[in-house]
């Protein structure tokens, strides 16, 4: 007989987008609901993320009047994730994640996105893709709004002390140097930061304003989340699980979910353990980008329920380099900046650099056994570094001091020189200058056809005859160390449409569900765009809270 410590209709097990989703149909669905997070704050690392969400031919997008449908979507899912999942699982996400928003969009006036304009997806020229994109952001945020859940709210990974940016603001503004649009939304951030200086406005853009109007919303519909409660195991009775057993602040308690045990409590990207078990190798969890509450806590209790498991050894790749203080700093529009390449440990190109950053991961370790490209070397020059935003600097700032002390960054005034300190073949790496530069030049990548995407322009330089050619040329000259970071797994728990875990034997386990990291991915190996992880999140959140309320 258990001795229970509460009891409710649903409860939800992590804090970020996917559980939010879950928890925030469920409690407006009538049914009692209690979301617990294990870490002193909520929001997981939905709260460090771009906010981005990609569900094809939204509201939203048909409001901006981007042409979309729903078989071109089919298509490009096709396309790109392929048949290694399942077309019910396709469909499904596509048909119930514009359910999902129309549902958000009438139960909250939170609950509000706008078009991230030309953020093409990630593979634009695949049947169905789309150059003009998918992906919607929440609109900016004021974190005031959540009163004393302010405090409970896992901040940004850097303080940006007022300065806050939209992915479309960074958009614009990453060009400041280069055109008069981003000049003129400049001045946007500069009346934000007024804002914030004189009425103490706290604005949350991306991730924190994806999980502060999720938050609100909730909070809102009279909901109720517990930290510092983390989950340890199912309690399973007469053939479905009927509740858990968690720690809260050190106590062991048991929490009874009449209708569902709803899991959103992401991947194992922080266990060092299972990264080597499952991940290609070398893997170092001090490369991941997410939490370090992602610790795959609930995959030895699944086991012991008989769950299938998918994708165990993928990630969702985040090329980093790491700080001064070993703290990673995910490279994306880095990556499309003109005057830089990226190198193998041979002193040679191996990629078009601005490719999606999943992929570009894969090719890393692909490359390790021919050449070494774990770490890869990025180059690039000072023309690079006074016209561009790089490593989350401002054009003309250089670097901390701090990395050139901790070798984190290496400069030099020549290439040989460069190459000598990063202990690449002097030859091969000018060659390999040499030859980008022609290709600059011609306006024309001939070995990777860098420019050529219509993802890979999206932050390149408009200025130029290709946005991501540029000579580098301008002394002196910059390298750091590259690394195949990641931003969460994607393989965990196989469920079913309605989210519910399935068994090995292909049958659904009752009572329990999962969404976002750490079930296994809908978008299989793949990444179709900007949103790709917190969108089926979001949706299989919600469609296990439907399925609870059936």
């Amino acid at each position: 007989m258990v001795n229970w410590t509460a009891e409710y209709d649903v409860v939800v097990v992590g804090s970020g987008a996917s559980g939010f989703a879950a928890a925030i149909t469920a409690k407006n669905e009538g049914l009692k609901t209690l979301l617990i997070e294990k870490e002193a704050v909520f929001g997981g690392a939905s709260a460090l993320s771009g906010g981005g969400v990609w569900i094809p031919n939204n509201r939203y997008l048909v409001e901006a009047g981007v042409a979309d449908s729903y078989e071109d979507a089919k298509n490009y899912l096709d396309s790109t994730v392929g048949d290694r999942v399942s077309d019910d699982m396709k469909e499904t996400y596509l048909k119930r994640g514009i359910e999902m928003l129309d549902y958000f969009h009438e139960l909250s006036p939170h609950m509000r996105y706008s078009y991230a304009n030309n953020y093409s997806d990630y593979y634009p020229n695949r049947k169905g893709g789309k150059g003009r994109g998918r992906s919607i952001e929440p609109l900016l945020f004021d974190l005031n709004e959540l009163g004393d859940w302010q405090k409970l709210m896992r901040p940004p990974a850097m303080d940006t002390k007022g300065f806050v940016m939209t992915g479309q603001d960074f958009h614009k503004v990453n060009m400041i140097s280069r055109t008069w649009k981003g000049k003129l939304r400049s001045l946007t951030l500069g009346w934000r930061l007024m804002q914030h200086i004189v009425l103490k406005k706290e604005f949350g853009a991306l991730g924190q304003a994806l999980i502060g109007r999720l938050a609100l919303a909730y909070k809102e519909l009279g909901g109720e989340i517990w930290v510092n409660c983390g989950f340890e195991d199912f309690i399973y009775e007469e053939d479905r699980v009927i509740g858990i057993t968690a720690n809260k602040d050190g106590q062991a308690i048991s929490l009874k979910a009449n209708k569902g045990v709803i899991l959103g409590s992401g991947g194992f990207s922080r266990n060092q353990a299972y990264r080597e078990k499952y991940l290609p190798q070398p893997t170092n969890a001090a490369w991941s980008s997410s939490p370090e509450g992602q610790t795959g806590d609930i995959i030895t209790p699944a086991e012991k329920l008989g769950a299938q498991f998918d994708l165990m050894d993928r990630v969702w790749g985040a090329p980093s380099f790491l700080d001064h203080k070993g703290r990673p700093f995910f490279l994306v529009a880095d990556r499309g900046i003109p005057n830089m390449i990226i190198v193998d440990q041979q002193g040679n190109r191996f990629i078009d650099e601005p490719t999606p950053y999943h992929e570009f991961v894969d090719v890393m370790y692909a490359h390790e056994k021919e050449a070494g490209s774990v770490p890869s070397w990025l180059i690039l020059d000072k023309k690079a570094k006074k016209r561009y935003i790089f490593a989350g600097l401002f054009p003309g700032q250089d670097f901390p001091q701090a990395y050139y002390d901790n070798d984190i960054v290496l400069s030099a005034p020549t290439i040989a020189e460069l190459a000598q300190k990063m202990e690449v073949p002097v030859d091969a790496l000018q060659h390999t200058i040499e030859r980008f530069n022609g290709f600059a030049r011609n306006g024309i990548d001939e070995d990777f056809h860098r420019g050529e995407s219509a993802h890979d322009r999206y932050y390149g330089d408009p200025t130029l005859k290709n946005p991501n050619l540029d000579v580098i040329e301008e002394a002196p000259f910059y390298a750091m160390r590259v690394y195949p970071g990641d931003i969460g797994t994607k393989g965990g728990v196989v469920i079913d449409t309605q989210a519910r875990i399935l068994k090995t034997d292909g049958q659904p386990i009752n009572g329990v569900y999962a969404a976002g990291n750490c079930s296994a991915s809908v978008m299989g190996e793949s990444y179709p765009g900007p949103g790709a992880t917190l969108g089926p999140g979001m949706t299989f959140g919600y469609i296990a809270a439907k399925h609870c309320n059936r």
